[in-house]
């Protein structure tokens, strides 16, 4: 049974592992809006929910009745919110929702990057138990290309101050955003970059473009050539090979992937690594639109 509805405009983005949640938009879009591979926030501008608004919606979620667990704070950044803001929100959610599992929302590395040990750690206190941060890549050249505004290194230092103040962490990162060029170094880069914060979760997606792609192309540079389904799954390989993490839950559960895996990396290294393989024996020959639902390109 899912959660019938959300709060703030439609089209309503979450982790998958958030679909029973109550999405509450603490922002509207995204206050970077610059990635190239991104088109969620486009038309939207961004702007901070007035708390009066974040009133009303938690109030009708109460008054609807439905068993509130979880809440997803939304949209893009939600961190790029003043702290002082963001814990009066979490005091609200607390008071009206008293029994939670969890209260979750997107961060940015440059969000975390702008907040103090002691603001990130105020945040932990408060409620926040969880971020999904997209890394996208950990290659610099890969980073530089789609506009991330990011580094490997500005990447690994934000989220391990995020960790270090008693967040727990999830990490995204993006199948074949290199295209073929950069397919090895984005794959081995962004191993590194897990490796090195070794978060709770990690999670990866399949790059998905609108038809045609030209804003992500004419970022992107020198003939971008998406990866076919073999090259997909050979970068994913690489990728699940190299990255190695104390406990991490490994999940391929978005929409976007057309091989479903799940495990804890330290544990089920060889049977991931199997199921890939057996994965390019069956999708080898098959064009990306036989066997992928968001095919884009």
């Amino acid at each position: 049974m899912r959660w019938p509805g959300w709060m703030g405009e439609a089209p309503v983005y979450r982790p998958p592992s958030e679909a029973e949640s109550l999405i509450l938009p603490v922002t509207t879009g995204c206050s970077w809006n610059r990635c190239a591979f991104c088109e969620m926030y486009a038309d939207r501008r961004y702007a901070v929910t007035p708390l009066d608004e974040i009133d009303a919606w938690l109030a009708a979620a109460a008054r609807s009745g439905w068993p509130v667990r979880r809440v997803f704070l939304a949209d893009g950044d939600p961190l790029a919110v003043d702290t002082d803001h963001l814990l009066a929100v979490l005091d609200r959610i607390r008071t009206r929702f008293p029994v939670l599992n969890r209260i979750s929302a997107y961060a940015s590395p440059r969000n975390l990057r702008d907040k103090s040990d002691a603001e990130l750690a105020a945040l932990a206190a408060a409620g926040l138990g969880l971020v999904y941060a997209g890394i996208e890549s950990g290659d610099d050249e890969v980073l530089r290309r789609v506009r991330k505004g990011e580094s490997a290194a500005s990447t690994i230092a934000a989220l391990r101050r995020a960790r270090a103040a008693g967040l727990r962490v999830s990490v995204m990162v993006i199948n074949g955003l290199g295209g073929s060029t950069l397919s090895a170094a984005h794959a081995a880069g962004s191993a590194a970059v897990v490796s090195a914060v070794d978060p709770e979760y990690v999670s990866t997606l399949v790059l998905g473009l609108p038809p045609g792609g030209r804003r992500f192309r004419a970022a992107f540079g020198d003939g971008f050539e998406p990866l076919d389904a073999a090259g997909l799954l050979a970068e994913l390989g690489a990728f699940v090979g190299a990255v190695h993490c104390r406990r991490a839950v490994f999940r391929c559960d978005h929409a976007s992937n057309f091989l479903p895996l799940r495990g804890i990396l330290s544990r089920d290294r060889d049977r991931l690594l199997a199921e890939i393989t057996a994965g390019l024996a069956a999708f080898r020959d098959l064009p990306l639109s036989q066997i992928r639902p968001l095919d884009q390109y």
